[in-house]
């Protein structure tokens, strides 16, 4: 009788990881979430193993499996810094994060004329980071297949150097938050309507 005998992990090649992030927002980006299903379909027999994890948000939810609707922040930290290459929407928090991360991620901002988002402010600020050689921008499959092969085959093209210690945006933001209700209730106080600057 003939035991099954696992193969060792450490001989096995970890498979390249790419993660891919839409964001939460309340509409859906089944463009996105399309194109990297059947990228990744493409690849999954081919000779390089690709995992792919995909956090799809309020998106239809794709036949992968490696893909979940949200991730928690400890769980997406981790996920980030175990990516050999990031996707993400043009979310500016997603976006910094990422490059936080020590990645140079390849961006899809939402398109509105899709109803993927409410306005075009993805587009515009994913552009000029584009622009800037801060992210690599895209904006069709062709375009995303071509940025995700090439980073798999040279992902230095894709790396920066990590900055740990840049603020997170979203603890700016927050603080700017409170700081507008500080100001809104000393003026409800003082009898003052006004609460922009």
């Amino acid at each position: 009788m003939t035991s099954f005998i696992p193969r060792q992990r450490q001989t096995d090649p970890e498979p390249d990881t790419v993660l891919a992030m839409v964001g939460t927002d309340v509409h859906r980006f089944d463009r996105l979430v399309g194109w990297l299903e059947r990228w990744w379909t493409a690849r999954a027999d081919g000779p390089r193993q690709v995992r792919l994890v995909l956090q799809y948000g309020s998106s239809t939810p794709p036949d992968l499996p490696d893909a979940v609707p949200f991730l928690a922040h400890d769980e997406l930290q981790r996920a980030i810094a175990e990516a050999n290459v990031v996707v993400c929407h043009g979310g500016p928090a997603t976006i910094t994060e990422a490059r936080r991360n020590g990645h140079l991620p390849i961006v899809v901002p939402r398109d509105p004329a899709h109803h993927e988002h409410v306005d075009n402010h993805q587009q515009l600020f994913s552009r000029r980071l584009g622009s800037a050689g801060m992210v690599r921008l895209v904006e069709t499959e062709a375009d995303l297949v071509e940025a995700l092969d090439k980073a798999l085959v040279d992902p230095a093209t894709f790396r920066l150097d990590a900055d740990p210690d840049r603020p997170d945006p979203r603890a700016a933001a927050a603080a700017r938050v409170g700081q507008i209700v500080e100001d809104l209730v000393r003026q409800r106080a003082s009898g003052r309507r006004r609460w922009w600057r």
